[in-house]
This record gives structure tokens, sequence and C-alpha cells, in this order.
């Protein structure tokens, strides 16, 4: 608990500093404004009771003529309007900052989100850090709205209060200033200490309700199958059920906070009454400022009423910035992305990579795609596309690594396939040149990269935007043209709203065919000098398959093609075979030999049987891993020409 403590803080201090570098000068003049405002209205009431008994008591007595009432009055003007403009003018300061605080908060995020690991760290878990992403930040906002601003101005309240009443007696104003504090204090703290465990149980039975309402209704054909649909609803309902009790305790307990600050104002109101009679009696003070003592007790116990708001809302808050500080805190140099996967998916900079700040002026140039999205990484040798050196990769939680001290060069311009079994390690070296898996050991250099990925993201929004997501200035005659390399110009003109045909969630309403040409037209707006296709033609039929290919060879002119497949027809674009298994790299073929012919021919035909994909290659036994190569080739690659298990 101790040591919990400090952690706590820490966290704290990292979203307030996050709060103060995105808004810093706007939060502090929206609690300014607030504080004026609840000043104001605080001065206003106690002016006005003065005035008013003050010009009554003169009306009734021969001082008429000689009192002034233009002075009082051109203050109860003064303080009314300045009440009014300093209201509106704290209300549109303070949201309008914490909306762009709440902006700067979830770009920052999502960019921590597209570091090496996690975006299938996403993938995994999509509702919980999508909760994070909205609710959490989302719960933020009650730092400043109904914590920060509500406390500072309630201690301008209570000092306001102390010296106005210290006009009529020091021992009066110190005595208010010290109970309102003590109040405050004592009735925000123990509602706080008390809501905190309530509001983590709302926030998990809300996540949780999520959860389960959208595996109900995303899995709805699964768990009808399954016969888990019933069951699935009455989890939803005991989640709703934990929710709604949950919200009922904290509305009791809000109830109850707000009943001790009712019940603190009417003694501080009646305590005032005491005291100014008393004083009134001995002659120290006369009605006019008797009036004017007991409304401004009255005013200033409003402030404290919208501190148990914050006392309830302190939990969720706490448990957000607990959730998020880590993310907030991480080097921000790590939040650029490095490269675009052209299913729509971020292939993400290595631990090496950085990112220019956010609220630098981006360049408009030819390279501005790149410039958006592209962070420095480490980049290879002159004439290198990529550069490993004893690369390994273990994945979370695994027991074996998924690549073993991995050395590959690959030369700008290459045209290379990776080709091995189903698990051999292919989308895990895929992933580690674009950048999205961090390598465990090892340096990885690789210039920037497009990702065709083996599934396509596409979104519940028109056509034109899921293609601008990989070039998000491109015109509409930059689009078509996209869309006519991919083959897919014709069949788009012939839908009503053309480029602004909506999608449905997942790229509903495209044929898995034209989902595919979409990802390719998406690829060819990328002007990057890498390219990684992973299985770009699985699950398409063989003249789809071969017209995307066809279409992928001339704008791959000048481009290193890095290409992971089962199928002939895939690797037959390359002019290198590298074949993996178990995560090693076991052999390294060139065009124009036997071995790479055989191993070729090896691969999977558009008439191959749908089932178990076969393995490119038959693992070579212990023995032969083990086995001395022969001569190395004149080419300067890591492993020999001729791998064992293919000649």
């Amino acid at each position: 608990m101790n040591r919990a403590k400090p952690a706590h803080r820490a966290d704290l201090r990292l979203v307030l500093r996050a709060f103060r570098r995105a808004a810093g000068t706007r939060l502090a003049l929206g609690v300014i404004l607030a504080g004026l405002s609840a000043l104001a209205g605080i001065a206003l009431l106690g002016l006005s009771g003065w005035f008013i008994t003050a010009a009554g008591l003169a009306g009734a007595t021969a001082g008429a003529i000689a009192f002034n009432v233009f002075l009082p009055s051109a203050g109860v003007r003064l303080l009314a309007l300045g009440r009014t403009a300093s209201r509106y003018g704290e209300r549109v300061v303070t949201h309008d900052a914490t909306l762009a605080v709440l902006a700067a908060l979830r770009e920052r995020l999502f960019r921590g989100w597209a570091r090496p690991g996690a975006a299938r760290q996403l993938l995994r878990r999509p509702g919980r850090l999508l909760f994070r992403l909205t609710a959490d930040i989302d719960a933020l906002e009650s730092l400043y709205l109904r914590v920060g601003v509500p406390v500072l101005v309630a201690v301008g309240a209570a000092l306001l209060a102390g010296a106005l009443l210290g006009t009529l007696d020091p021992r009066l104003g110190l005595a208010i200033a010290v109970w309102l504090t003590i109040v405050g204090v004592v009735v925000t703290g123990m509602t706080a200490r008390r809501a905190r465990p309530l509001a983590l149980r709302r926030a998990v039975a809300l996540e949780r309700l999520r959860e389960r309402a959208i595996d109900l209704v995303a899995g709805q054909t699964d768990l009808v199958m399954a016969g888990r649909l019933r069951a699935q609803r009455d989890a939803v309902m005991a989640a709703d059920a934990r929710l709604a009790r949950a919200d009922r305790a904290l509305h009791r307990l809000e109830t109850r906070a707000g009943g001790a600050f009712t019940i603190a104002g009417s003694l501080t109101l009646a305590a005032t009454l005491i005291a100014v009679a008393a004083l009134m009696e001995q002659r120290l003070i006369g009605a006019p400022a008797a009036a004017l003592g007991l409304l401004v007790a009255l005013a200033a116990m409003e402030p404290f009423a919208a501190l148990r708001r914050g006392a309830i809302d302190a939990g969720r808050a706490a448990l957000a910035a607990r959730r998020l500080a880590p993310r907030l805190g991480a080097t921000p140099a790590s939040f650029r992305p490095a490269s675009l996967s052209s299913s729509g998916s971020p292939a993400i900079a290595g631990a090496e990579g950085g990112h220019r700040r956010g609220d630098q002026r981006e360049k408009h140039d030819k390279r501005d795609e790149l410039d958006d999205h592209e962070a420095p990484r480490l980049r290879p040798l002159p004439g290198l596309a990529v550069s490993l050196s004893a690369v390994g990769v273990v994945h979370d939680g695994a027991d074996h690594p998924a690549l073993h001290a991995l050395d590959l060069r690959i030369a700008e311009g290459e045209r290379v396939a990776l080709i091995g079994a189903s698990g051999a390690g292919k989308s895990t070296l895929m992933a580690l040149i674009a950048g999205e898996l961090p390598a465990s050991t090892g340096l990885v250099r690789a210039l920037p990269a497009t990702w065709m990925t083996q599934r396509v993201e596409l979104f519940q929004d028109s056509l034109a935007d899921n293609l601008r997501l990989a070039a998000p200035r491109a015109d509409d005659q930059r689009l078509w043209h996209a869309l006519g390399d991919a083959g897919l110009a014709d069949e788009v003109r012939r839908f009503a709203r053309q480029l602004d045909t909506p999608l449905g969630e997942g790229g509903l309403g495209l044929s898995g065919g034209q989902a595919r040409r979409l990802s390719l037209a998406r690829l060819l707006l990328r002007p990057s000098p890498l390219w990684l296709l992973d299985e770009p033609t699985e699950a398409l039929d063989a003249d789809t398959a071969a017209d995307v290919l066809r279409r992928l060879r001339a704008p791959a002119t000048g481009r290193t093609l890095l290409i992971a497949t089962h199928l002939r027809r895939e690797a037959e674009l390359a002019d290198r075979l590298l074949v993996l298994d178990a995560g090693r790299l076991v052999a390294d073929l060139v065009r124009g030999t036997p071995a790479f012919d055989r191993a070729l021919r090896s691969l999977r035909t558009d008439r191959s049987p749908p089932g178990p994909r076969p393995a490119a290659t038959p693992a070579p036994s212990p023995a032969m891993r083990a086995a001395p190569p022969p001569s190395p080739s004149p080419s300067p690659r890591p492993v020999p020409q001729t791998a064992p298990g293919i000649t």
C-alpha cells in the first residue's frame, strides 16, 4: 500500500505534465476565470444585501437625502456583468482547453500503440485497449474540470469570505475561513476515499459490459452454432446488473456528500447569524454590514457543493491515470510510425525509431506521404534494403524463439521470396523488417517499408478515405490512377457514388477480390522503396490472382520486394528464394540454379486441393543442420547456396 501511493503520485504527475504541455496557458486561464466568476458571485450577493439594507434604512430616516445610491449600484452592475462575462469565458476556455488536452492525449496514446509489438497486442485485446483510448481518456477530464478547478475555486471562496467577514471582525473572518477549509477537506476527502473502490468497480463493470455486448453482437452466428447465445445474453445482463449496482452506490454516496455540504452550509449560516447579532448588540457593526456578512456566508458554500462531483469522479480519474501513465511516460521518439501497411495496419518503427514532435510543421514536397508516417530508422549500408545481424525474436509468453540468430542481407532492387512450412517464421520475419516487432537480440536495419498483409483491413468509411490511409493528401485523380493500376477503376465507376461509396465494417460491400485489389491500390499509393507482401493472392481464384500479380510487376520496378508465400505463382516473381525452417534460415537460393528450380516446383500450385499447406522443403534432420556447409558462393550471403533437404 505504501509503495503504491508514490507510484500513483508519479502516474498523476505524468498526466498533469501532459496536460500542461498540451494546453497549459488555457488551463490556467480557465482556472482564473472560474475563480473570478465565483468570487464575483460572492461579492455581488454581499454587496446587494448591504445596498438593499442600507437603502431601506436610509429611506426610513432623514439620511435618505445624503445616501449615495450611485456608487453601490454601479458596483452591483459591475459585479453582475463581470460575473456573467467571466462565467461565459470560463465555460468556453475550460472546455476548449480540456478538449484540446484530450485530443492531444489520444494522439499521443495512439502513437504509443504504434510501437513495436503494440499493434499485435491491440489485435489480441482490441476492446480493452479501445476502452483505454476512449473511456479512460474521457475520465481524465475530471482531473481538471471536476477536481482541479473546483478545488482552487473553493479555496479562493474560503479566502474571500474570510477577508470580507474579517472587515466586520477579524476573529469571525478567520473562523469562517478555517471552518470552510476543514469542511471542504473532510467531506471531500471522505467521499473520495469511499468512492474510489466503487468507481473502480463501476469502471470494470462498464468495461466487462462493453466487451460482452460486443462479443454478443459480433459473434451471434458462432454463439448460435455453439448453443451459447442464451449464456452470452445472461452474461451481458449480469454485467449490466453489476454496473447498475455500482451506479446506485455512487449515487447514494454523492447524495450523502451533498447532504453533508448542505448541513455544513446551514451551520455556517447559523454561526454567522449569531456572530453578527452579537456584534450588532455591541454596536460594532450596523444592520447593512450584518446583512453583508450573512449573505457572504451563504454564498461562500456554493463553490464547495461542486466538490462532491469531483470526489466521486476522482477514483475513476486516478484509475485512468494509472492505466495511461506508462504510455504517456514512454519516450516520445518511439511513437512515430515508421511505415504503413497497405492493409490498413501500421507497420511500426523499431526501438531505434523516432519521430518529430507532433506540433512541428510538416514538409510539403514530393516525399510528403513518407514524411507524414515514417520515422528515421537505422538505415542499412548503401546498396542494401535490409540488413539483419544475429537477430532473434522471442514472442511474449513463448518458450522458444520464433527466429534464431538470423543473418540476412537483401540488396536494393532485389525480389526475394520467403518460403517454408506454416509456423516457420515467415510472418514474424516480415513483421520484424516492417518494424512491428522489436528484435529480442541483434540489430535490424531496413529502408522504410509498406506491408501488404494477409488480412485486408477496411473500415466503415468511404472507399476514398480507405485509400487515403496510405496517402492522406492524395486527390481524386491520384486515387483513380491507383485504382486503375490495381484493376479496380472500372468496377468503382459502376458504383452509384464511385469514390464516395460507403463501405461497411470490415469492407462489407466488396467481394474478396475487390478488397484485395483495393489493398493493392493502397500499396501503389505509398512511395516506399521496400514492399513486403505477405501471401498477396491467397484465397483468390487463379484468374484474379494472375491479374493482381501482373499488375504488381511494373510498379515494383526499382523497388525491393520481399514476398512470404506458399504459392508457386507468387514465388515466380522472385529472383531469390529464402527457405525458413523453425525460425532458421536454412537455404538461400538464386534463380538459374537447379536448387532454385526444385524449390520452386515444390510449392503449391493453383490447382492444389484445399487442405493443410505443404512445406516448401522437407525439414532437414539435426545431422543435416549440423553438417558443415559446402564451399560458399561468391555472393556475400550468410548461408550456403544449396540447402539440405533440397539437393
